[in-house]
């Protein structure tokens, strides 16, 4: 009685599984089809007809269907590293001459070499014979204090930055993306499906360190304008180009520059040659306005970053550029220069919403920010302090806007605006509600894989899965005759498990998996072999059919448990320590061999069983 119950349940288990496996794949295969129906229509009003009437059904299908991995359906690899240099430099206070050239070395070193940064750090400090807690926490700390939690900030700021980059790729919409770390300052990215790369990539970049900032009086730009090109008259040693910084070529912010008059002059291409060197780049307009043109920007740019020419500024205060242009009255593209302070009067931590959207006239794209109640309340008292007054709008250092506070803004609701799309704006928005990043990140690899290579990959993959599928199988049917046709249904069977768990689960299928797949092939039918086998003996001792089906399958019980254990387990670890296309490999093995230890010991089992039942099975049936 206890033998019928089990057989019962195990018909029952192989039912369940086999319709919950088709269930699982049913989205898959009305994905496809709907899209060879799209793509059969002669014209693309047609297909865009026929797209509209059934969007729902093929936005659920695509949603729930098997996710094709980045080399099979094309996107991007990227590895970003995350400038813990800078992020060490926020930290520390005190800061003076002799601790910019220490993280100028630093920095150095860190470009030719793999160390980390915290040692390179350690290191040059010793060699300088200067202690750590001169710049970093507390005076009474210890060196190795300071190191643990300069680490501790570290790892803090690398798992920030994959969880913000994680929000910002969720909002974008990339579907299935594999974001992984590697080591102490590396992120691995895949984006499957990315086809606009340029949008993506500064996306992803941008720190999005907003701050407000308050202005100087014209008059006090115009006296320190002057007071530059004075000094660069008096000393005629050739400028020092800067080095451009990501933070400046990355940056997708847009200025909203005060309009210039129709006098102004047009600064000049290249270096300085007269007796008036920074007025040959630079212009100043009749409200004191001051601003360069795009083929003069970068030399202005490594101009304002030099050590003897920021010393000349007001104190506590900062010269920075539009970060995008305005055309001036002649056509030409005009970047607007700002002296602002440097210590930002309210930061976009206090951001709680952003939203695009287009201004009152419904023409120009802007973001509308909603704050906390501690942001909401710093502004009130912000702007009710300066009306009359510009506040500018920087994002990752570089002017959005620069309006004039009209009144005091007791709600907490701000609008930047001087936005040249709506995409630009809703990217704005995603950076803004993913959160600052917490030190800037540069990508070090970038590889793109095109759609038209993805679909040779996905020949070349299924070819060879089918290739292995028909090896097998022919080999079990000769070898083993009917036997061998219970091993290849249940051989179909694994297939389908593996593919339906990794759809269910919104998992993507890669050239690896596939991999594994067909490695999963061999290990089913291995242990095929291996209870036939049995069986074989057990016939060869002059046992009746039944009794040899039944003791081949407990003998080779432990044998099949031990093997497949032991795979799993490395499979395991492989997903546990391995990155990208290995785990990859690891999933679709570790499904694979759960699935083949149910169909070897259950599913060819009770094929014989039934079998059996109706006299179809002999000695031969086994070859």
């Amino acid at each position: 009685m206890s033998s019928m119950k089990n057989k019962r349940f195990n018909l029952l288990l192989i039912v369940v599984v086999t319709l919950v496996s088709l269930w699982s794949l049913w989205p898959t295969w009305r994905d496809y089809s709907l899209t060879r129906q799209i793509d059969s229509f002669g014209s693309s009003q047609d297909s865009l007809k026929y797209a509209l009437s059934h969007r729902e059904e093929i936005e659920d299908a695509r949603k729930k269907s098997l996710k094709l991995g980045l080399d099979l359906r094309g996107g991007m690899h990227l590895v970003m590293e995350v400038d813990q240099v800078d992020l060490f430099e926020q930290k520390a206070w005190n800061k003076d001459a002799k601790f910019t050239a220490i993280m100028q070395m630093v920095r150095a070193n860190a470009a030719k070499s793999d160390e980390r940064i915290i040692d390179l750090l350690l290191a040059e400090f010793r060699r300088e014979n200067i202690r750590l807690s001169r710049y970093f926490y507390d005076i009474r700390n210890s060196d190795q204090e300071i190191v643990s939690k300069l680490e501790k900030e570290s790892v803090d700021a690398l798992g920030r930055a994959k969880e913000i980059i994680r929000n910002r790729i969720d909002q974008y919409g990339v579907a299935e993306p594999v974001i992984t770390t590697q080591g102490s300052r590396k992120i691995i990215i895949e984006l499957p499906g990315v086809s606009d790369e340029s949008r993506v990539r500064n996306l992803l970049k941008g720190t999005a360190k907003l701050e407000f900032r308050l202005l100087r009086e014209p008059e006090v730009m115009v006296r320190t304008l002057d007071r530059i090109n004075s000094w660069l008259a008096q000393n005629s040693a050739p400028p020092q180009e800067g080095r451009a910084t990501d933070s400046t070529s990355a940056s997708t912010a847009v200025p909203l520059p005060t309009s210039l008059s129709a006098t102004e002059p047009v600064a000049p291409a290249g270096k300085p040659t007269t007796a008036n060197p920074l007025y040959d780049v630079v212009g100043i307009s009749q409200n004191g306005t001051a601003y360069t043109a795009e083929r003069s920007r970068e030399y202005v740019l490594s101009l304002l970053r030099r050590s003897d020419i920021q010393a000349l500024l007001p104190m506590d205060t900062e010269l920075l550029l539009a970060a995008k242009p305005e055309v001036g009255k002649t056509g030409e593209k005009l970047y607007s220069i700002y002296l602002v302070k440097k210590g930002p009067e309210l930061t976009g931590g206090v951001i709680t919403e952003a939203k695009a959207t287009f201004g009152s006239e419904g023409v120009q794209p802007e973001v509308m920010m909603s704050m906390n109640t501690e942001g909401t309340s710093k502004w009130a008292r912000i702007t009710g302090a300066n009306i009359g007054k510009r506040i500018a709008i920087v994002l990752d250092g570089a002017v959005y806007s620069a309006p004039v506070v009209q009144s005091k803004i007791p709600n907490g609701n701000s609008v930047i605006n001087g936005i040249e799309s709506l995409e630009e704006a809703k990217d704005l928005e995603i950076v803004l509600k993913a959160g600052a990043l917490p030190a800037p990140v540069r990508i070090t690899e970038e590889r793109s894989v095109g759609p038209s290579l993805g679909a040779d990959y996905i020949r070349a993959g299924i070819q060879s899965l089918g290739w292995a599928f028909f090896a097998v199988s022919v080999f079990m049917l000769v070898y083993y005759k009917k036997a061998g046709i219970a091993a290849d249904i249940a051989l179909v069977l694994n297939i389908l498990i593996v593919l339906s768990v990794l759809a269910g689960f919104n998992a993507s299928l890669s050239l690896p998996g596939i991999a594994g797949i067909v490695l999963t092939i061999g290990m089913a039918v291995d242990a095929n072999v291996l209870i036939y086998e049995r069986i074989r003996e057990e016939l060869a001792e002059g046992k009746g059919v039944l009794t040899a089906v039944t003791q081949g399958y407990d003998r080779a019980f432990s044998s099949i448990l031990d093997s497949h254990v032991t795979t799993l387990s490395a499979a395991f670890l492989l997903y546990t320590y391995g990155i990208g296309p290995i785990q990859g490999f690891a999933v679709t093995l570790m499904i694979g061999t759960s699935a083949s230890l149910f169909t070897a010991i259950v599913v060819t089992r009770e094929i014989f069983h039934l079998l059996l039942a109706k006299n179809l099975m002999s000695e031969k049936s086994f070859g």
